[in-house]
């Protein structure tokens, strides 16, 4: 049973796409509201984003960057709160932090997918040049 669970995580971690078409299938079966059902999806796959661009380059570049990567959330964390403060005089931390992990998995989406097209390119490159 440890073993599946494992190997569930593990492609969850390598292909978080995968993790966001399943949450959205079920909240869409469950709500019948698209809109709904991809923010839904948005929300709970922002950390497999988060860690799949940890693992990615540890993969491509073989060190760990996860504290980098902690640094940087924990900054535009305080940037959204600043900007938010300055903007409406005070701090809504629902809607802070509703912005702030939605800009969270958008920037980790894009490093996602620009991190395995990289990957691939590099490795084929590699793989060419040293055969």
């Amino acid at each position: 049973m440890t073993s599946i669970l494992s190997n569930v995580i593990t492609l969850l971690f390598s292909m978080p796409m995968i993790g966001f078409l399943f949450i959205f299938f079920i909240y869409k079966l469950v709500s019948k509201n698209t809109r709904k059902s991809v923010h839904k999806a948005l929300d709970y796959t922002t950390i497999l984003f988060i860690i799949s661009v940890h693992f990615l380059i540890k993969t491509i570049w073989g060190h760990s960057l996860l504290g980098m990567i902690l640094l940087f959330i924990i900054m535009i964390a305080m940037v959204f709160v600043i900007v938010h403060w300055k903007v409406k005089g005070e701090i809504d931390f629902k809607k802070v932090m509703k912005g702030f992990w939605r800009f969270n998995f958008i920037f980790f989406f894009l490093a996602y997918i620009s991190l395995t097209v990289f990957g691939l390119i590099y490795r084929a490159i590699m793989f060419t040049f040293s055969a």
